[in-house]
């Protein structure tokens, strides 16, 4: 399957779960481990986690593998490994505490999806 299309998969899920302040940044040329990292806002741990399931389940009903989901119900971060792109669920503080748009570089933002 083409990154495009994994993409659009992933965008799909996380508006239909109303993610929020959708980012995908394009780190292909800067990252050894993925081509693209999306980062969005989750309103609570609880909203995090339905985000997450919601993003696997899309992702399995498309013959997709997913390598893993890292991160607690109670932490705020849920991190959805899918190979070439990197999910980040995370809540407003802690979004704004880790500043993963900051870390990769103005440079890197592809889209804002939302």
């Amino acid at each position: 399957m083409s990154n495009k299309s994994l993409s659009q998969i992933c965008n799909f899920s996380l508006n239909e779960s109303k993610a929020e302040n959708i980012l995908c940044l394009n780190v292909e040329e800067i990252s050894s481990f993925a081509d693209e990292i999306i980062i969005v806002t989750a309103n609570s741990n609880r909203h995090a986690a339905s985000v997450s399931q919601k993003l696997v389940e899309h992702l399995k009903q498309n013959n997709i593998n997913v390598i893993g989901v890292e991160g607690e119900l109670d932490s705020g971060w849920i991190l959805v490994d899918c190979g070439d792109i990197i999910v980040n669920i995370m809540k407003q503080d802690q979004r704004d505490f880790y500043d993963l748009e900051g870390l990769w570089g103005e440079n890197s933002l592809l889209k804002k999806l939302n």
